[in-house]
């Protein structure tokens, strides 16, 4: 018994056993933004916990070994998290993408310190509360009154005014207000034409099916994709 417990005690175990469960619960929130296709999903998500974890067992390490304060190496860390996140973040028109993907890879870079800390409730408490918001918190902003961005691109093999002006109808019957338009020239062996159109709703029950099937309809379009 007395063995049993030496082992479960000893720094390399505890090492093992940080590792993995900083790797299964930053794995966790990473497959949820897996889930919305977001730009850092379970591999990002799982690399920077684990990650963490070895920093911050790191630090322990060369404390016990060469006396050093353990937690010079782990504020470097939280530091340099910074690039990584300002990576997954996208600014492109009206839209800013990213912000929360970049503020999971914090949070998980915190709970990967507090896992290789030794400090278990904190880092897996964290894990499922973050979860809970990644996963959960929409439906509490959808029931509040506020505006929402459409971005669609649509290809056109006509350049022809009425053709902007039967999309810009069925646009308006669904009450989406635009807010930008941009036509990418054709080129030279290129016969389509490729309209950007970022739109404004406050709508909650908006419809997108059937808006993207009523403008397929449309004479000339050839192709619709939702950013």
């Amino acid at each position: 018994m007395d063995f049993i417990l030496s082992v479960v005690q000893s720094f390399w175990f505890q090492a093992i056993l940080k590792l993995v469960l900083g790797f299964l619960l930053a794995g966790l929130i990473g497959l949820e933004r897996s889930s919305w296709s977001k730009p850092a999903g379970f591999r990002t998500h799982s690399l920077v916990g684990i990650s963490a974890v070895l920093i911050m067992l790191c630090g322990e390490y060369m404390s016990r070994e060469y006396n050093i304060d353990p937690s010079r190496i782990p504020a470097q860390l939280l530091s340099g998290i910074g690039f990584i996140g300002a990576g997954t973040i996208l600014r492109d028109g009206f839209n800013v993408k990213g912000l929360t993907t970049a503020a999971g890879l914090l949070a998980v870079t915190c709970i990967g310190l507090s896992i290789g800390a030794g400090f278990y409730l904190g880092g897996i408490l964290t894990a499922v509360i973050v979860y809970i918001i990644m996963s959960y918190s929409y439906k509490f902003s959808e029931k509040l009154d506020h505006f929402n961005i459409l971005e669609l691109e649509i290809k056109i093999s006509k350049n022809g005014k009425e053709v902007l002006e039967q999309i810009e109808d069925v646009l308006n019957e669904y009450h989406i207000e635009i807010k930008q338009l941009k036509r990418k020239e054709k080129e030279e062996m290129d016969s389509e034409e490729l309209i950007k159109i970022i739109g404004q709703y406050n709508k909650k029950d908006l419809n997108k099916n059937e808006i993207m099937r009523k403008l397929t309809e449309i004479d000339y379009v050839t192709e619709i994709l939702e950013e």
